[in-house]
């Protein structure tokens, strides 16, 4: 499911509650008139626009560090593998998997990797 339309309804309603507070409050000031939507108050409305506009913040957070995860992963493999002595022409391709002879067990992890 795409997030994008997610981030961007939460971003509008956002914005658009502050626009209500805005001009409620606008109203509450300058006429005898005390228009109060679904009864709520100018303040309200603020702390739903932060509500939504924290809302939209997060998933868009959450969403960027998923979609850059596997490049931090292979940056961290590389240094990793440095580290370990390989030159950068002889690291072994990630998608590189060797099909193992019935009975062989996979080689030994060092722990903590």
């Amino acid at each position: 499911m795409p997030v994008l339309p997610i981030i961007d309804a939460l971003i509008f309603l956002g914005w658009s509650s502050l626009i209500v507070a805005f001009l409620q409050k606008a109203v509450l000031l300058t006429t005898s008139f005390r228009p109060f939507p679904f009864g709520m108050h100018p303040a309200d409305f603020v702390t739903v626009a932060c509500t939504f506009l924290l809302f939209a913040l997060a998933l868009a957070a959450r969403t960027w560090v998923k979609e850059h995860e596997p490049a931090i992963q292979a940056r961290r493999r590389r240094a990793r593998l440095a580290e370990a002595g390989y030159e950068i022409d002889e690291m072994p391709d990630p998608g590189f998997r060797r099909e193992r002879a019935d009975g062989e067990t996979p080689p030994r992890r060092l722990a903590g990797y």
